[in-house]
């Protein structure tokens, strides 16, 4: 089984910067795909942004993009999630995401394609 725990949630103003990060332990496998989802009260579970196993493509829904960035430090089980000019409408709990893939460089955009979940992290931005 795999356990992801999220960090670096909180309370920001509106046009801050948060990073979040995720850390994978327990029986986790190579390679892997790694995504970011948040769901905000009465909404459904959005993608954020979506990473490769090899980090080489990323994907990020239209509102994210030029604001917030992926990444991954696969040797210590890592994804990041930076989030600049933070808006209100951003104040969600977001959680990441694993799944297992094969060495291509594919992203997945579907809460229903991951396997393993983390609790998630309360990000709230005050305008």
């Amino acid at each position: 089984q795999v356990q992801l725990v999220e960090s670096g949630g909180g309370l920001v103003e509106a046009g801050g910067s948060l990073r979040l990060s995720c850390s994978a332990s327990g029986r986790t496998f190579s390679p892997y795909a790694m995504a970011w989802f948040r769901q905000a009260p009465g909404k459904a579970r959005d993608l954020v942004a979506a990473i490769s196993w090899n980090g080489e493509e990323t994907y990020y829904a239209d509102s994210m993009k030029g604001r917030f960035t992926i990444s991954r430090d696969s040797a210590n089980n890592t994804v990041y999630l930076h989030m600049n000019n933070l808006k209100s409408e951003d104040t969600a709990v977001y959680f990441c995401a694993v799944r297992g893939t094969y060495y291509t460089s594919t992203v997945f955009l579907k809460a229903s394609e991951y396997n393993f979940w983390g609790q998630g992290t309360q990000v709230t931005v005050a305008s």
